[in-house]
């Protein structure tokens, strides 16, 4: 009889704690929630073209995640508008961490550059990571003689309106750095905004265009085929990707420089345990040896900071493109 009582006794008490844990739950539904991320796919938007430095980075990290949390994260390109597209998409997704945002710093740079876009940059995503840097590499055709950013400062002001560059579209870092250039070198060069960085680079390749300016990941392997010469980097330091290029500094142009990072984000409101499981995930994914080298060797240097960190770059950047957007005068066509 005593040890049934104790028996009982101890049924009776688990089913109290049961109880008790499974109300806490119930009131606490996004913990429980957070805790079982992720059940299903979650989608990454993308928003540009298949191809560029934002898809190209955007897969990489998608196959990790997969194979690190157990369910599918796959990328989703939307484009159009400069980014503003898919930026909107995101933007009005569900906040339950289902949808991430994989973007450049069009992010901040499109507010000061068109009269409306369909999100605000403050308040519609939480950031998660400013996961890598990279920059932006002038190349030209090989056609083009110059071997330099001086000889090709030199050419073109000798042939005045022949020369133009390929981005990937108003206001991306690339035409944010050829409007640098125009004024720094004081030359007359006429912008080719395309959809994609894709685009840009082989308009460039066929001869279209004489230059493009676009982050390195696609470049390089049109580098590499002798496709396309590279003749600086508007990097802080050489990429190890590009370690024989020059950086801007190196060529004389101190003053022109371009961080062009790659940050994720989620729609405003998701969990706050889910945002820090995909730090701590995309984070780690970029730490392991295989990702890492192949970052670098197209042109990425792993960063993975903080959402606090991110979330207060993303907030100086807004004011400081404000500032360069109004300066250079550039419109969204």
């Amino acid at each position: 009889m005593k040890l049934r009582r104790m028996i009982g006794q101890r049924i009776r008490m688990k089913r109290r704690t049961f109880i008790a844990n499974s109300v806490a739950l119930l009131a606490t539904p996004g913990i429980a929630w957070a805790q079982a991320y992720p059940a299903r796919p979650v989608r990454m938007i993308v928003p540009f073209g298949p191809g560029g430095n934002a898809d190209v980075f955007g897969r990489i990290i998608a196959q990790k995640l997969s194979e690190q949390l157990g369910e599918q994260f796959y990328v989703e390109n939307v484009n159009g508008a400069g980014g503003n597209i898919g930026v909107g998409r995101a933007a009005m997704a569900a906040p339950d961490g289902y949808t991430v945002l994989v973007t450049p710093p069009s992010f901040t740079i499109n507010p000061a550059l068109h009269d409306k876009v369909p999100y605000d940059a403050r308040t519609s995503f939480d950031a998660v990571t400013l996961a890598v840097s990279t920059s932006v590499v002038l190349a030209v055709n090989p056609s083009v003689p110059a071997r330099t950013l001086t000889e090709l400062t030199a050419l073109i002001k000798s042939n005045p309106g022949k020369f133009n560059y390929a981005t990937a579209g108003v206001g991306s870092p690339g035409h944010i750095v050829g409007e640098m250039l125009r004024q720094s070198l004081g030359v007359d060069l006429v912008h080719i905004p395309y959809n994609s960085a894709a685009l840009a680079i082989g308009s460039t390749v066929a001869g279209h265009t004489t230059m493009c300016l676009a982050a390195p990941a696609p470049i390089v392997p049109q580098l590499e085929d002798g496709k396309l010469r590279a003749l600086a980097v508007a990097y802080r330091r050489r990429l190890q990707a590009l370690a024989e290029v020059p950086t801007t500094a190196e060529a004389g142009y101190p003053d022109i420089e371009f961080d062009n990072w790659f940050g994720v984000f989620v729609p405003a409101g998701t969990h706050q345990d889910i945002i820090a499981l995909l730090n701590r995930e995309i984070v780690q994914s970029m730490s392991y040896p295989d990702v890492k080298a192949h970052l670098l060797t197209l042109g990425f240097e792993p960063i993975g900071s903080t959402p606090a960190e991110f979330s207060k770059q993303v907030a100086i950047e807004l004011e400081k493109w404000a500032k360069v957007v109004r300066a250079a005068n550039i419109k969204a066509e």
